[in-house]
């Protein structure tokens, strides 16, 4: 779908319906387009155990954040 600024700002109601409906709509100012407006895929919003980040910290033992990023640090100010 294609809309002007001026009718997103007459008829919102429009393009929420053509986002809730799944479509991509393209918003145009003076005949040329300037930005897309995609839906979320809802799928990945509810998978969260899929995204690379989650679980990076399993196999840590029990400790603490603070604990563990000191852990880390302590090479570096050995060092100096």
């Amino acid at each position: 779908m294609k809309s002007s600024l001026l009718a997103l700002r007459r008829s919102p109601a429009d393009v929420l319906t053509a986002i809730e409906k799944r479509q991509e709509v393209t918003l145009t100012k003076r005949g040329k387009a300037i930005a897309r407006i995609v839906p979320l895929c809802t799928d990945a919003a509810k998978s969260v155990h899929s995204q690379a980040a989650f679980g990076m910290w399993s196999d840590v033992s029990a400790q603490s954040v603070d604990q563990q990023v000191r852990k880390l640090r302590e090479g570096r100010f050995h060092d100096l």
